[in-house]
């Protein structure tokens, strides 16, 4: 017995001994080009752990808590795969390794969504056949505090993997490798349905005075889910829902095809706050946290659906997350925004004070942080949404946006525009209001070469009425004879606004924009446990 047990701490030592390296560095991975590039993991105490790569040897010695990290100089990009060697009191060798640029993509469904889930999935994925572009999915999992290490793994973009790859971060990066001719790695770290303040870290949100609610509103929440009571409570509730569900599914399978099946019963049963991926901070903690500081080129960020009734709110939250993680990386890197896609969610189109305009609002709180922000830019797909559908499938042209940007902006290959029409500032001339514009490119026109639509225009009053439009050079004039005295116009402000056709002549649509500076309907709403319930459809049209 004696002998066994110090058989098993001998083997423990041992294990605890070995050089390790966390899941982003392993084989296939892609490094960055033309920055220092960051290795890190643990070893026994002391330890002197070597790195070699690309003709380049580093060591370092582990702390005292076993931790040791060290960098590797700038490299150029090499499409050759090589092995990247560490060695400590072990060796581990990693394979078919590249260098390139290294982009995360992150958010919510749309950028979890993948391409055997996109628009021409089959043949996407029978023509993908490019082993130079990687991607790296993390595992969905949230975690109460950071944490060092995630799973998953490095896949090529091939017919056997690109599939599960998410559609706009391998559409993005297939543009990219495409124009730059080098490898692209990209680390796919998304979540359907998620909130941009649980991908936020605790010390971020805790700066900012607009969270101070909502994390008062969380902690009470463990504080109740903490009590035994409140378990029992939860475990009888869980119970009885599982047992109607299984009821359900029984009956379900007994339909013959095509009949309409009965819904999951309501309401669902309360998530545990500890393991809910909605928790502040939880996926900044599992599947941000594990990442640093991996050297990256930039982020794509496409996520905002779930926090559209806290819109104004975001004006504030997208901005706190950019720079956290910018902070966290110690690197100002691009970071480029998906605006939300034009969706039929039912809403009406405001034409009264006091009806909401969550989804143009959060539209609005997404490019002002593109122009507010350095490096930050914003693909506008007002154009490509579906009416019925919060995903779009078309995802090769989202793909296409982002890339156009960071060819432009980070490598300078392209003289091309890369954004649309964005709002610069107004004129009021009489019962007109003259607009300005950025990223006009070769000029202004309209996508069925039409009249402008889709604009609005209000007086004082704030009715908002339907108005005539005129492109006049790199400008367009909105008018309405009801309104003799305007005082701010809109354009495209609605979920689903019918009629927008403002583009410029390279084909890239106008963002939506308010010229008004009335106060807006998601002002004051900072918690998600206080949301207000969306308001019933009113169809209105231009």
């Amino acid at each position: 017995m004696k002998y066994a047990l110090l058989s098993l701490l001998l083997v423990a030592t041992s294990l605890q001994a070995e050089v390790k390296l966390p899941a982003i560095f392993s084989d296939g991975m892609v490094l960055q080009q033309a920055q220092l590039v960051r290795i890190w993991g643990t070893a026994e105490a002391g330890e002197d752990v070597k790195v070699t790569f690309g003709g380049q040897s580093h060591s370092s010695v582990t702390d005292p808590t076993g931790k040791w990290s060290l960098t590797l100089n700038p490299m150029n990009a090499n499409a050759q795969p090589a092995d990247l060697v560490v060695a400590g009191k072990n060796t581990i060798t990693l394979k078919n390794v590249l260098v390139g640029e290294v982009w995360v993509c992150s958010g919510q469904s749309n950028m979890q969504w993948t391409v055997q889930q996109a628009g021409k999935a089959q043949e996407e994925i029978a023509a993908a056949n490019h082993p130079q572009i990687r991607m790296f999915n993390v595992e969905r999992s949230p975690s109460m505090t950071p944490q060092s290490d995630c799973k998953g793994s490095w896949k090529e973009a091939t017919s056997a993997h690109v599939g599960n790859f998410s559609a706009v971060g391998y559409f993005f990066g297939r543009h990219l490798h495409q124009a730059l001719k080098v490898p692209v790695g990209l680390i796919n770290t998304s979540w359907g349905g998620t909130r941009i303040e649980a991908w936020t870290s605790r010390e971020a949100l805790e700066e900012r005075p607009c969270a101070s609610e909502m994390l008062t509103d969380w902690k009470g929440a463990l504080a109740k889910w903490d009590a035994p009571k409140e378990q029992a409570v939860f475990e009888k509730v869980k119970a009885d829902w599982q047992a109607q569900m299984l009821k359900i599914d029984t009956e379900n399978a007994k339909l013959p095809a095509g009949q309409k099946k009965p819904s999951p019963p309501a309401p669902r049963p309360p998530e545990d706050p500890t393991k809910t991926p909605h928790h502040p901070s939880v996926l900044f903690n599992g599947m941000v946290a594990p990442l640093i500081p991996y050297s990256i080129k930039g982020v794509i960020w496409y996520q905002g659906e779930s926090n559209q009734r806290r819109a104004f709110q975001y004006q504030e939250l997208l901005p706190t997350l950019i720079n956290d993680w910018r902070k966290q990386w110690v690197d100002a890197f691009s970071f480029y925004i998906v605006q939300l896609a034009n969706f039929g969610n039912g809403k009406p189109v405001a034409t009264e004070p006091g009806i909401p305009d969550t989804w143009a609002e959060l539209q609005e709180a997404q490019t002002l942080t593109a122009q507010t922000l350095d490096k930050c830019g914003i693909a506008i797909i007002n154009d490509i949404g579906e009416q019925n559908d919060i995903h779009p499938k078309n995802k090769q042209e989202v793909g296409r946006r982002l890339a156009l940007w960071a060819l432009a902006r980070d490598y300078g290959t392209s003289a091309a525009e890369y954004c649309g029409p964005l709002y610069l500032s107004s004129v009021i001339q009489g019962n007109k209001i003259r607009i300005q514009f950025t990223h006009t490119g070769a000029g202004l026109k309209t996508r069925d070469d039409g009249e402008p639509k889709s604009f609005q225009i209000a007086g004082a009053d704030q009715k908002w009425v339907w108005a005539k439009a005129k492109i006049e050079g790199n400008e367009v004039v909105v008018w309405s004879e009801s309104v003799p005295q305007p005082v701010g116009v809109r354009y495209a402000w609605a979920s689903w606004p019918e009629g927008a056709n403002l583009m410029n002549a390279e084909g890239l649509p106008a963002s939506c924009f308010r010229t008004d500076d009335f106060l807006p309907s998601t002002l004051g709403v900072v918690s998600p446990f206080k949301e207000v319930a969306p308001v019933k459809p009113v169809p209105v049209k231009p």
